[in-house]
């Protein structure tokens, strides 16, 4: 018959799960020697004696003076603290690191690296995102190489074609973007460093600080500044989210039937509502109506 054996804890704190093992065994038994480790864990001495030295090597343990040695665990509070700082203190060292590779990769292959390969591609808009920090902006149109999510702000321009069902239009709001007719590329951007410009489904070029990667950032801003806001805040004022929403499609140029379908309504609401929209702001065109509510704070 076995005996229970707890789940190791500390692993993602580098401490193998024989070294928890044994550290487990001290809080058990303080003051414990090298005899006393080995007839409780059923170890050979050495065995112990190794994982002791590990053990004080990590801060987990101490050692009293006198003969025989006798051990004491550290406190799991101080002893977690401690290994915790050492690994955010590594990975801050791992991060300076890359940062010289990186410039010693960009000293001989330039600001442009080309990826090529559909799992090369995945993997690294996956690394991208997953690293941003501060913002993600993203010009998408199918078929979609990237999914924006995550903490960081993140701006999404949506190419009209690829908000064709109900469910597209759902998904697009949740993420907070805008829709512009059509979209002239596809753009990654992350933290204003780094952009992943898709030629082709199997070919990506990746730019770094360049004058090709301020282009691509001014032609970002340039774009969501033409582009119709799908999911405006919420304001006080004549006209409901869902006249918000109608308004913003028709601003982007969509037609009756286009907007009934992407709202999955009938065509002969749309027109009854975008009536009553045009009543209500006193307009007598669209592009009219637009504009008033532009001005009045409503779609914006």
């Amino acid at each position: 018959m076995h005996s229970y054996r707890p789940a190791p804890v500390l692993e993602v704190l580098g401490v193998c799960s024989e070294d928890e093992q044994l550290y487990r065994a001290l809080l058990a038994r303080p003051e414990s020697t090298t005899v006393d480790l080995a007839r409780h864990t059923g170890w050979p001495a050495t065995r112990v004696g190794r994982h002791l030295r590990s053990l004080l090597s990590l801060g987990l343990a101490s050692r009293t003076p006198g003969r025989p040695a006798r051990y004491l665990p550290a406190v799991p509070e101080a002893a977690v603290e401690l290994l915790a700082l050492r690994k955010q203190a590594a990975i801050v060292e791992a991060r300076l690191g890359a940062s010289v590779l990186s410039a010693e990769f960009r000293a001989r292959h330039g600001a442009f690296t080309v990826i090529r390969g559909s799992e090369a591609i995945a993997q690294r808009f996956y690394q991208a995102q997953a690293c941003a920090q501060d913002e993600v902006l993203v010009l998408n149109r199918p078929p979609y190489v990237v999914t924006p999510g995550r903490g960081v702000s993140c701006r999404v321009i949506y190419d009209m074609a690829s908000v064709s069902e109900p469910t597209d239009l759902a998904a697009a709001r949740s993420v907070g973007c805008r829709i512009l007719r059509d979209v002239p590329l596809e753009l990654v951007l992350v933290d204003r460093r780094t952009g992943l410009l898709p030629t082709s489904a199997e070919v990506v070029v990746e730019v770094g600080p360049s004058s090709l990667l301020d282009g691509l950032l001014r032609l970002f801003e340039l774009l969501w500044q033409q582009a119709s806001p799908l999911s405006p805040p919420a304001s006080e004022g004549p006209l409901s989210g869902e006249d918000r929403q109608l308004l913003a499609l028709a601003a982007a140029g969509l037609t009756d039937q286009a907007i009934a379908r992407r709202l999955g309504v009938a065509q002969r609401t749309v027109e009854r509502r975008m009536q009553r929209i045009l009543r209500t702001l006193d307009a007598t065109t669209r592009f009219q109506a637009g504009l008033r509510a532009g001005q009045r704070g409503l779609l914006a």
